[in-house]
């Protein structure tokens, strides 16, 4: 098994080491390259787990188009 830190490359949608792109285009560290490759699929699951926790859905977003901004030259 291949020791050290992986991450996923999102530029070149790869698994890589810790001597590979930089690290503003990868998702990681990861304790293996397997873990690594599900990055993406990771991602997905824990943004799904957040826009469906209640702790986090506050319905701000289903009312923004019914706000008013407040104007900062109104006196």
């Amino acid at each position: 098994m291949a020791q050290g830190e992986w991450y996923y490359c999102l530029d070149h949608g790869a698994v890589e080491p810790y001597e590979g792109c930089r690290s503003a285009t990868r998702l990681g560290p990861y304790p293996t390259p397997s873990d690594a490759a599900q990055a993406l699929s990771r991602v997905a699951q824990r943004n799904e787990e957040w826009e469906n926790d209640p702790r986090f859905n506050d319905d701000f977003d289903q009312d923004a188009d019914d706000r008013e901004e407040p104007n900062p030259f109104a006196g």
